[in-house]
């Protein structure tokens, strides 16, 4: 199976390309991975956040395959620790969908219908951060919990 990360608009911090860049390289000794950039809403200023969940989930769902696995990084999803994710993702890695897709969401987050669509939900923290550092902080956890299946020294719990 193929993992892939999806993010809303570019990230414009070049500490967070470097970062993001050092472990999809990493990632891609472990598994196929592919990291797609959705393209930010034209004139997202004249939008009310519901207008621009909305178009933002057009984009997503125009996207999405029916046999795709879509895990949403949401403020309301399930915590994990860093073991409970690698255990989650070596039982997803063995189901028969050809991409798992996890997907960060706009500032606003996600429409409805993405919400409907999705196969579950993940929080990274009670904490909020902003949807361009936690590309680079799943991106980290994924490389951690591939160690962690592989009981590589990276992890140290």
């Amino acid at each position: 199976m193929k993992i892939e990360l999806w993010a809303i608009g570019k990230t414009n911090e070049r500490y967070l390309e470097e970062g993001m860049a050092l472990y999809e390289r990493r990632l891609k000794h472990y598994l196929p991975f592919q990291w797609q950039v959705l393209p930010d809403v034209k004139n997202p200023g004249t939008l009310s956040a519901l207008q621009l969940k909305t178009k933002e989930g057009e984009t997503i769902l125009s996207k999405i395959k029916e046999e795709d696995l879509l895990i949403l990084l949401d403020e309301r999803g399930r915590m994990l620790d860093s073991p409970e994710l690698a255990g989650y993702l070596d039982k997803k890695l063995q189901q028969s969908q050809r991409r798992l897709i996890f997907l960060i969401g706009g500032a606003y987050g996600f429409s409805e219908a993405v919400y409907k669509r999705a196969d579950d939900r993940l929080s990274l923290s009670k904490m909020t951060f902003s949807h361009q550092m936690v590309r680079l902080f799943f991106l980290e956890q994924l490389y951690r919990a591939m160690t962690i299946l592989r009981h590589e020294p990276y992890h140290n719990a």
